[in-house]
């Protein structure tokens, strides 16, 4: 009890405060981009990676002053601790990527919260000009690149379709059918209705003009498919 005492009366404690709330912040602005767009990883997921990597670095500046003026022999390294937070976060950052078919989705995610625990060791190190201008380039690349991306490739011809299938379809019989028609998948993802039926959504760039209907006539001839439509 004497040390929660001493440790809320130091002079530490206040600016200990100070950088937490800050790397809640600013880590929960990352983190509410990505909720907004529905990622596995966002807004708490967030806040906690920040928050908790902040913790480390405030542990690894100020957490061993006491042993350290009791044992003047004592060596001390406050980067050891943060250089462990940086190559554990991994395990974290790969849990969010998934991948669906030729698709690979959660990259981007798993780099940001990467970057937010970096943030976070920042604001805990006081640098707090540095980790706000980073939350700004950060915020502008996902969310203004997104809409420039979105610009550079409207030009392009794409489409988009939906197919509910039965488990014995298999996705090589639904690429070879593209690839007959001499199609460029771009992205595909599978979505499991129930344990004998799955959605397959995949989105087709066109190189060339192509009759639908003939396409969807073939993917029809598949065995076990049930359904195919046009998606937004």
């Amino acid at each position: 009890m004497e040390t929660l005492v001493d440790d809320i009366g130091s002079g530490h404690f206040s600016l200990i405060m100070v950088r937490i709330l800050v790397a809640l912040i600013l880590s929960g602005l990352i983190g509410f981009e990505r909720e907004l767009n529905n990622h596995s990883a966002g807004f708490r997921t967030h806040i906690l990676v920040g928050v908790g990597s902040c913790l480390m670095m405030l542990l690894s500046l100020y957490g061993f002053e006491t042993y350290l003026e009791e044992n003047k022999n004592i060596q001390f390294d406050p980067a050891r601790i943060p250089s462990y937070v940086i190559s554990g976060i991994g395990f974290l950052g790969a849990g969010t990527i998934i991948v669906n078919g030729v698709t690979i989705r959660g990259l981007t995610t798993a780099a940001s919260i990467w970057t937010v625990a970096g943030l976070g060791l920042v604001i805990g190190a006081g640098m707090y000009s540095a980790a706000v201008f980073t939350t700004i380039v950060i915020l502008l690349s996902l969310v203004f690149l997104n809409n420039v991306e979105k610009v550079f490739t409207k030009g392009r011809r794409r489409f988009r379709m939906r197919i509910v299938a039965g488990n014995k379809v298999k996705m090589g019989q639904i690429e070879a059918v593209i690839d007959s028609f001499h199609l460029s998948i771009r992205r595909m993802e599978i979505e499991k209705n129930s344990d004998d039926e799955r959605t397959v959504l995949i989105e087709i760039e066109k190189g060339h003009e192509i009759n639908q209907v003939v396409l969807f006539g073939k993917l029809a001839e598949i065995e076990d498919v049930k359904y195919i439509n046009e998606r937004d």
